[in-house]
């Protein structure tokens, strides 16, 4: 363990109550739904009465390395079943407290698509803040249980890009998720080594 090149494993936790109807969500999904090392797990799908396996989903974190949810961007936030798995699964002791501290320096990428353009979403645009601001919830949460936030992949315009595009924009997905397959350096417990900054608390 430790030898670069290894590939970590990705939990990719998707969550879209209307997946088929969704161009944007079907190009992202399709383009890194069969890289390896990349578990696809649709909530939506698992889960439809809402009712989630809290030691299931809990296994499925422990047996990852790396942590990517995709969603559309509702509301500024995420769809219910989002939430109400953060709610659940995210618990005192498992996640976070003093003995919480299983996804400790897992990397943290939260993946969404966004009806409007970029320039709605910034000062002064329609939407007044940044998709970057709008998502400091989960930046906390992820923080709070240890993890490395990463920058968030944002696909704006999802309603309005051309097929060339959504291609192109789907191609730098594959690229984000693809770099978190490849592993970094582990610690003595395991686990995913955190950037050098965090380590320092910066």
């Amino acid at each position: 363990m430790g030898e670069h090149g290894v590939t970590q494993s990705v939990l990719l936790i998707f969550a879209h109550p209307a997946f088929q109807r969704s161009r944007a969500n079907r190009a992202l999904v399709e383009a890194v739904r069969g890289l390896p090392g990349v578990t696809f797990h649709d909530l939506y799908e698992a889960y439809p009465d809402f009712v989630i396996d809290v030691a299931r989903e809990q296994e499925l974190l422990l047996a990852h390395d790396a942590l990517v949810f995709q969603h559309p961007f509702y509301w500024y936030s995420s769809p219910a079943h989002v939430k109400e798995w953060f709610d659940v699964v995210l618990t005192h002791g498992f996640a976070y407290g003093l003995s919480g501290t299983a996804l400790n320096g897992k990397p943290w990428l939260t993946a969404v698509t966004a009806g409007g353009r970029e320039i709605a979403y910034q000062r002064g645009g329609s939407n007044r803040f940044t998709v970057e601001e709008l998502l400091r919830p989960v930046e906390a949460t992820a923080s709070l249980c240890g993890c490395d936030w990463q920058e968030p992949f944002v696909l704006y315009g999802s309603h309005l890009v051309s097929d060339s595009e959504l291609a192109a924009q789907a191609a730098a997905y594959r690229d984000r998720v693809a770099a978190l397959c490849r592993a970094p350096g582990r610690d003595q417990a395991g686990r995913p080594e955190a950037p050098a900054a965090r380590r320092a608390g910066g």
